[in-house]
Protein backbone atom coordinates (compact mmCIF):
# COMPACT_ATOMS: atom_id res chain seq x y z
CA UNK A 1 0.00 0.00 0.00
CA UNK A 2 1.45 3.42 -1.01
CA UNK A 3 1.98 5.55 1.94
CA UNK A 4 1.18 8.88 0.81
CA UNK A 5 -0.79 9.90 3.74
CA UNK A 6 1.70 8.69 6.27
CA UNK A 7 4.08 10.77 4.28
CA UNK A 8 1.86 13.97 4.03
CA UNK A 9 1.20 13.57 8.04
CA UNK A 10 5.10 13.48 8.42
CA UNK A 11 5.28 16.27 6.16
CA UNK A 12 2.28 18.34 7.53
CA UNK A 13 4.41 18.03 11.51
CA UNK A 14 7.36 19.25 9.74
CA UNK A 15 5.63 22.36 8.32
CA UNK A 16 3.42 23.34 10.99
CA UNK A 17 7.20 23.15 13.26
CA UNK A 18 8.52 25.73 11.31
CA UNK A 19 5.66 28.33 11.16
CA UNK A 20 5.49 27.76 14.73
CA UNK A 21 9.07 29.23 14.70
CA UNK A 22 7.93 31.70 12.31
CA UNK A 23 5.34 33.25 13.76
CA UNK A 24 4.66 31.60 17.22
CA UNK A 25 1.99 34.38 18.55
CA UNK A 26 -0.50 33.13 15.34
CA UNK A 27 0.32 28.98 16.29
CA UNK A 28 -0.29 29.72 19.74
CA UNK A 29 -3.50 31.28 19.21
CA UNK A 30 -4.62 28.35 16.87
CA UNK A 31 -3.30 25.46 19.49
CA UNK A 32 -5.82 27.63 22.07
CA UNK A 33 -8.34 27.57 19.94
CA UNK A 34 -8.01 23.38 19.13
CA UNK A 35 -7.57 22.71 22.51
CA UNK A 36 -10.63 24.49 23.38
CA UNK A 37 -12.57 22.93 21.18
CA UNK A 38 -12.49 19.46 23.08
CA UNK A 39 -12.48 21.14 26.43
CA UNK A 40 -15.74 20.14 28.27
CA UNK A 41 -17.13 19.06 25.04
CA UNK A 42 -20.48 17.73 24.70
CA UNK A 43 -18.68 16.20 21.57
CA UNK A 44 -16.80 13.21 22.17
CA UNK A 45 -13.65 12.43 20.86
CA UNK A 46 -15.05 10.15 17.74
CA UNK A 47 -17.57 12.53 17.01
CA UNK A 48 -15.14 15.56 16.98
CA UNK A 49 -12.51 14.00 14.64
CA UNK A 50 -15.64 12.69 12.46
CA UNK A 51 -16.82 16.04 11.88
CA UNK A 52 -13.23 17.30 11.65
CA UNK A 53 -12.63 14.81 8.96
CA UNK A 54 -16.03 16.15 7.07
CA UNK A 55 -14.69 19.49 7.50
CA UNK A 56 -11.18 18.72 6.32
CA UNK A 57 -12.98 17.53 2.85
CA UNK A 58 -14.75 20.10 2.36
CA UNK A 59 -11.82 22.47 2.90
CA UNK A 60 -9.95 20.34 0.46
CA UNK A 61 -6.90 20.27 3.10
CA UNK A 62 -4.72 17.03 2.59
CA UNK A 63 -2.71 18.11 5.90
CA UNK A 64 -5.98 18.16 7.86
CA UNK A 65 -7.01 14.26 6.30
CA UNK A 66 -4.17 12.95 6.94
CA UNK A 67 -4.13 14.22 10.93
CA UNK A 68 -7.82 13.45 11.39
CA UNK A 69 -8.02 9.85 9.60
CA UNK A 70 -5.33 8.78 11.83
CA UNK A 71 -6.74 10.58 14.62
CA UNK A 72 -10.38 9.27 14.10
CA UNK A 73 -9.31 5.39 13.69
CA UNK A 74 -7.38 6.13 17.20
CA UNK A 75 -10.56 8.21 18.82
CA UNK A 76 -12.42 4.22 17.58
CA UNK A 77 -14.34 5.43 14.20
CA UNK A 78 -15.12 2.64 11.60
CA UNK A 79 -14.36 3.00 7.91
CA UNK A 80 -18.37 2.67 7.77
CA UNK A 81 -18.82 5.62 10.44
CA UNK A 82 -16.38 7.71 8.11
CA UNK A 83 -17.87 6.65 4.79
CA UNK A 84 -21.29 8.03 6.47
CA UNK A 85 -19.44 11.35 7.77
CA UNK A 86 -17.91 11.60 4.24
CA UNK A 87 -21.04 10.98 2.46
CA UNK A 88 -22.54 14.33 4.70
CA UNK A 89 -19.85 16.30 3.89
CA UNK A 90 -20.35 15.54 0.00
CA UNK A 91 -23.76 16.47 0.26
CA UNK A 92 -23.45 19.74 2.17
CA UNK A 93 -20.49 20.73 -0.64
CA UNK A 94 -22.93 20.19 -3.33
CA UNK A 95 -25.55 21.77 -1.65
CA UNK A 96 -23.48 24.68 -0.92
CA UNK A 97 -22.52 24.83 -4.39
CA UNK A 98 -26.22 24.92 -5.35
CA UNK A 99 -27.11 27.52 -2.45
CA UNK A 100 -24.27 29.81 -3.90
CA UNK A 101 -25.18 28.88 -7.86
CA UNK A 102 -28.29 31.26 -7.17
CA UNK A 103 -26.13 33.99 -5.28
CA UNK A 104 -24.17 34.26 -8.20
CA UNK A 105 -27.19 33.93 -10.84
CA UNK A 106 -28.32 36.88 -8.57
CA UNK A 107 -24.89 39.20 -9.24
CA UNK A 108 -25.10 38.02 -12.74
CA UNK A 109 -28.64 39.41 -13.23
CA UNK A 110 -27.93 42.89 -11.04
CA UNK A 111 -24.84 43.78 -12.53
CA UNK A 112 -26.02 43.27 -16.52
CA UNK A 113 -29.40 45.53 -15.20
Amino acid sequence: MDKKWTEELKSVIRRVGSFNKANAPVASAFHKLETATRENSVLDAKTHELISLAVAVTTRCDGCIAAHAGAAKKAGATKDEIAAALGTAIALNAGAAYVYSSRALEAYEELAA
